[in-house]
């Protein structure tokens, strides 16, 4: 199948309605199902982009994908599950601090995307220089009319834009703009109907080709 069952939304439906450990304890056989058929789609989708993005294609779903069980020692949300599956294809797993591409499967609010996100200060600290020595590079890539058609544009996420330029630049540096992020990412909305049309891998392959140039750029700025 290349596209998500109806049944996997809605467990993720009904586990937002009942996030609670004996809700989920009793409904396990729908869980382990939904998490089957998620990591399916992103084995599909690892195969068929490692065509065009090599260092990937070592990956298997499970490298990628991240525990429904929520963090919870220092949130005020005490609910135990993520009402999401979420995977970050990145050639080094879903624990790396480079660029990569990311799937967010939660009903009325899924997409696709990537980037590098808040990565360490060292790191940025490198990509800040990066865009700061290569301005016209990185805004061929952003405002580039497919990255534009896909993505809008970088995404400026709340909190992670600074109010000023950061230490180092200058306030009138040309790049300003991109220097103060402290995320590197880019995301594109999919609606529900789209995660069960058979339409969907090819939609977020292309969503990852057009991602590729600035993950490349960012990532070279580790090197």
């Amino acid at each position: 199948m290349s596209m998500l069952q109806p049944s996997t939304l809605q467990f993720l439906k009904n586990l937002k309605k009942n996030n609670n450990k004996t809700w989920f304890d009793a409904h396990r056989a729908a869980y382990e199902a939904a998490r089957e058929d998620f990591a399916s789609f992103i084995d599909t989708i690892i195969q068929q982009f490692s065509k065009k993005e090599p260092s990937i294609a070592h990956l298997r779903a499970k490298d990628c994908m991240f525990r429904i069980n929520r963090d919870i020692r220092f949130s005020k949300d005490k609910s135990p599950y993520k009402t999401n599956f979420g995977a970050y294809i990145n050639n080094e797993g879903r624990k790396s601090v480079t660029a990569g591409y990311y799937f967010h499967l939660e009903p009325g609010e899924s997409f696709v995307g990537g980037g590098m996100w808040m990565p360490p200060s060292d790191v940025l600290a490198k990509v800040r220089q990066e865009i700061d020595y290569n301005l016209a590079d990185f805004e061929r890539i952003i405002k580039s009319r497919k990255f534009k058609e896909v993505y809008g544009g970088l995404y400026a996420e709340e909190g992670q834009v600074l109010n000023r330029v950061p230490k180092g630049y200058e306030a009138d540096n040309p790049a300003a703009a991109y220097l103060k992020h402290k995320s590197f990412i880019a995301l594109s909305n999919i609606n529900d109907a789209e995660l069960t049309d058979k339409s969907l891998v090819t939609k977020v392959i292309k969503a990852f080709e057009v991602l590729q140039p600035l993950n490349l750029f960012l990532n070279s700025a580790l090197v």
